[in-house]
């Protein structure tokens, strides 16, 4: 595969996320990857300071400061659809 597929491919993977980008509560987010752990990290204020958090059924942490939600762990990533 040469680099110039692979680069259309990454582009094509980012425009297919966008519509669900935009849905995010903030308009600022980080999105953060640790490959080895395989666990996604998504903030949507900076600093994130959680106060509490909920971990949903589907091996999701949602973190908030008081009511706001102000960031995501997604477990085992690289497994979600």
């Amino acid at each position: 595969m040469t680099e110039a597929t692979v680069i259309q491919k990454s582009v094509n993977q980012i425009f297919r996320s966008v519509p669900y980008l935009l849905k995010f509560p903030t308009k600022h987010f980080r999105v953060d990857y640790d490959n080895s752990a395989d666990v996604l990290y998504i903030s949507f204020e900076r600093p994130q300071i959680a106060t509490n958090s909920k971990m949903l059924d589907n091996g999701v942490l949602l973190r908030y400061n008081n009511k706001n939600l102000v960031g995501m762990t997604v477990l085992e990533a690289s497994k979600r659809k």
